[in-house]
Parts: structure tokens; C-alpha cells; sequence
């Protein structure tokens, strides 16, 4: 059986169209396949500050679409579709998709993560109605409006900056003491008028009528609770990986695929990149120089197979 290509990419984020770039220089065959938008995780990103080489911050959005643009003008391929399965077969990985079959010698998996629920009875419920994990998508939609923030992250703490620039009420409710952001961004927090911190509190509950108008606020310290009247919850509690497709690949005990240091996971010529591996620092920064080594990795691969 031979290979359509010498490598796909799933994943079109940080990780995966950096590894497109290092791929395409080595000359491989090289597809992307990204089911959504190019960009991944970055393009919910409000402001991006510690990205290396841009001394003025940036949207996320702004960052994705520079990223994309430079794969490709070398000469990415980028397929906009689902990938249902993922086998190796004869040394042949075989990828069935929403647009047909498709085989490669090599794949590297940069599929990131999904945002992680806050696992309440009626959170799925009001999905759409109030409840979202995206404040560049939804946060509009809810302009001067009540909104409450959970998560004491960097991811958290940013939604929470930019939600404020929108609305005077804006709630942060976090479960432990302290802020867990880093130290400037929790800074900010803490100091932005708009926005009113709930220490060791979480949500026990969400109420509203078609539509979210409230949630039932449990305080750690006194297991009292209260209800906190708001027309949105955004959630920002961490995230899920999404390594569905590697089955009986090695994973860890939140499912991240585990990797060596050059991005090689238990299945010869399949490797990781980004989020959804166990990488030990979820950065942007870090997905692009893990896409980097993946792609390098998968060229010696292909190149000692031919």
C-alpha cells in the first residue's frame, strides 16, 4: 500500500501549522486537515502579550490569521473537514474523513484540547442561552449586561479583561484563595473597578426561564450558598485533550498522548504536538516549537522508511 502523502497534520492550531512549516521545508508531501477554523485555541485569545517577536500585543485572531498566511504562502495544504478514524496498517496510516479516505506515511496529531464543563445537571441546557466557553464568540452578545467568570487561570483572567470592556458587572468566581493566573494578569484583575472577585466559591447551580438568569453561588469556606443574579456564565475552568483518534497510543491519566522529547508517541510514526500531548507548559509558544520538533522527527522517519 502506498501513501497518498508523506505526512498529515490534524490540527491546523499553533502546533500543527508550525509543524506545516518546518514539514514543507523539508520537503515532505504535506496536508493539513483542520474540522473548524485555522488557528485552534489562539483565536479565543484576547490579547496576546508573550508571544516572542511581537513586541506590541495582538488579538489571537490577528495572530491565527498571520500564522495560516505564512503556511500557506509555502505551499500548505489546509482541508477543512472531520477525521472520523485514524489506523496503521502495513507501516500505511489510514485516515477516514468527511471528504474520503486518506493515507500517509506519517501523521502528527495537534488536535489541542476543548474547553472542560463545569459538570452541573443544567449547564447543557443553557448552552447557547447564556452558558459559553468562548468570550471573543458570545461576549458581545451581552453588552452592559450581568456576566460571571469562573476560573482563576490565565484563560479565565484574560476572558474576564475582555469582557469588561464591554460591561460594568462583571463577576469572577474562582475556587481557590488566590488567583492561579500569572502574576501581571492577576494583577490586572484584581485592580479592574468593573470586575468583583469570589474567593474559594463555586457554582452549584444554574437557574433562569429560556435563558440563564442566575447561578447558585457555594462558598467553600461556609458551605453556605446564595444566588448570584447574571444574564451569562462564561466557563474557564481548563481543558479536555482531544486524543480520541489515538487509540491504543499511551496516554496519561488525563488522556494527554505521551510522547519522547522528539515528539514520537508509543506507535512508530505517529507523533504529537501542542495540547494534546503531556507537555508540561500549554503555551502557544511551546505548541509552536513542539510542531517544529514533530515535523523534524517525522521527515527522519519517513526519510529511514524510504
Amino acid at each position: 500500500m502506498q501513501p497518498q502523502r508523506d505526512l498529515i497534520i490534524v490540527g491546523a492550531g499553533a502546533a500543527g501549522l508550525s509543524a506545516a512549516l518546518y514539514a514543507l521545508e523539508a520537503g515532505l508531501n504535506t496536508l493539513v486537515i483542520e474540522e473548524m477554523a485555522a488557528g485552534g485555541q489562539a483565536l479565543a485569545v484576547n490579547e496576546l502579550l508573550n508571544f516572542p517577536g511581537f513586541p506590541n500585543s495582538l488579538s489571537g485572531v490577528d495572530f491565527s490569521m498571520r500564522l495560516e498566511m505564512q503556511a500557506r504562502n509555502l505551499g500548505a495544504e489546509i482541508l477543512n473537514t472531520s477525521v472520523v478514524s485514524l489506523v496503521r496498517k502495513s507501516s500505511v496510516f489510514i485516515l477516514e474523513t468527511g471528504k474520503g479516505q486518506l493515507q500517509s506515511a506519517a501523521v502528527i496529531l495537534a488536535t489541542g484540547s476543548k474547553p472542560k464543563q463545569l459538570g452541573i445537571s443544567e449547564e447543557k441546557d443553557y448552552i447557547g442561552k447564556g452558558v459559553s466557553y468562548c468570550a471573543a464568540c458570545d461576549g458581545p452578545f451581552f453588552k452592559h449586561k450581568r456576566i460571571l467568570v469562573v476560573g482563576g487561570g490565565d484563560s479565565a483572567c484574560d476572558e474576564a479583561m475582555y469582557l469588561s470592556e464591554l460591561s460594568e458587572k462583571i463577576s469572577l468566581v474562582h475556587q481557590g484563595e488566590h488567583l492561579k493566573a500569572r502574576s501581571v494578569l492577576a494583577e490586572k484583575v484584581r485592580r479592574n473597578p468593573r470586575i468583583k472577585l469570589y474567593p474559594d466559591t463555586e457554582i452549584a447551580g444554574i437557574q433562569g426561564q429560556q435563558k440563564v438568569q442566575s447561578a447558585i453561588l457555594k462558598n467553600n469556606r461556609t458551605g453556605e450558598t446564595a444566588e448570584h443574579h447574571t444574564d451569562a456564565v462564561f466557563v474557564f475552568i481548563g481543558s479536555i485533550p482531544r486524543s480520541e483518534l489515538a487509540a491504543g497510543v499511551r496516554k496519561d491519566k488525563q488522556n494527554r498522548l505521551l510522547t519522547n522529547d522528539r515528539m514520537e508517541t508509543s506507535v512508530p510514526g505517529l507523533f504529537a504536538a501542542g495540547e494534546v500531548r503531556n507537555t508540561p507548559f500549554r503555551q502557544l509558544v511551546v505548541a509552536a516549537g513542539e510542531g517544529a520538533v514533530a515535523a523534524k522527527s517525522a521527515a527522519e522517519y519517513i526519510k529511514a522508511k524510504s
